[in-house]
């Protein structure tokens, strides 16, 4: 068990490269995955499944205890991707099924690797899982609501059909898992620790379904996408963490901002988009899936060199939940 757990840290690590890895991969032999289509919503369930495990009532004591910064986190990130989504959609004049993807990822709830990222970056854990929880647990109603007043221009959205899908895809699994974990009790440690690994396992076979059917689409307009998402993600930073300093928020807060802004659970975006649209729409989900494990490696590298000189840092020193 000691070895699988040692296995499950190592890749939860390495994320980033497995993703690259296996994303080319899915582009040069597409017919070696496009069999997983049928699994993309199955293992999006199972990693907030895996999330449900890990949830707990001290990931909410930063909302107890600075709700305005968890409430300036939320409202940032549900205002600044989708916003910053819509903008680069009209300014690239994007064809429409990409147009609906690009809105419908920056729609989308923080990203299921934002705390470890924080963590790297030495920003506030707390804060950090606060902003990702509740963003998760708005995401029913604030996903489907933004995607229909922003990518209605393009194509048809039904508020409902998302709503519904969002449920059995994110809330279902996660108050499965948080049922299993109290159910369970200490015997869920041993679970927890693989879930890094069951997690990078799930998100890239999504993103190897997604790239593989789209293929061909990949191939004609793949640059642009892959510049408009670049932009996307690293706006989002930048807004995220400058919201933060415009608040006056201490340097850990205003890196855990950065990072909860930014990062998206491009998961959930690829399978909506394959559930609601097309697979052409779930490529900027799979490739921001690629893009915000390695952009957000890299500035949380940036970001743990930074030191606030005038500010004691309010950073728990405990290791992040694998969600």
């Amino acid at each position: 068990m000691r070895a699988l757990a040692a296995l499950s840290r190592f890749v939860g690590n390495t994320f980033a490269y497995w993703v690259l890895l296996f994303a080319v991969l899915a582009y040069c032999e597409p017919t070696w995955f496009v069999g997983l289509k049928t699994w993309i919503v199955p293992l999006l369930g199972l990693v907030m499944f895996g999330m449900g495990l890990t949830l707990k009532l001290d990931d909410f004591a930063a909302l107890s205890r600075h709700p305005w910064r968890v409430g300036l986190g939320v409202v940032a990130h549900f205002v600044i991707m989708p916003g910053v989504a819509w903008i680069l959609c009209e300014l690239f004049h994007l064809p429409a099924e990409i147009a609906v993807g690009v809105i419908l990822v920056g729609c989308c709830p923080s990203g299921t690797s934002s705390n470890v990222m924080t963590w790297l970056a030495k920003g506030d854990l707390a804060l950090s899982v606060a902003i990702a929880a509740v963003t998760t647990l708005l995401a029913p109603l604030l996903t489907p609501a933004l995607i229909w007043l922003l990518a209605s221009a393009w194509l048809p959205v039904s508020f409902m059909d998302m709503f519904v899908s969002i449920l059995q895809f994110v809330m279902l699994p996660i108050i499965l898992g948080v049922v299993a974990q109290r159910l369970l009790g200490e015997r869920v440690k041993l679970a927890v620790e693989v879930l890094p690994l069951i997690s990078v396992v799930s998100i890239v076979m999504i993103v190897c379904a997604v790239v593989a059917l789209s293929q061909a689409k990949i191939a004609e307009s793949g640059l642009l996408i892959m510049l408009v998402v670049m932009l996307h993600n690293s706006f989002g930073y930048l807004l995220g963490y400058f919201t933060g300093k415009l608040c006056k928020l201490p340097l850990a807060q205003r890196k855990s901002l950065a990072l909860e802004v930014g990062m998206q659970n491009s998961g959930l975006g690829a399978a909506l988009a394959s559930a609601h649209f097309s697979p052409l729409a779930a490529v900027p989900s799979a490739l921001f899936s690629v893009w915000h494990n390695i952009s957000g490696a890299l500035l949380a590298t940036w970001f743990r060199r930074m030191e606030d000189p005038n500010v004691p840092s309010e950073t728990l020193e405990n290791k992040p939940a694998a969600h």
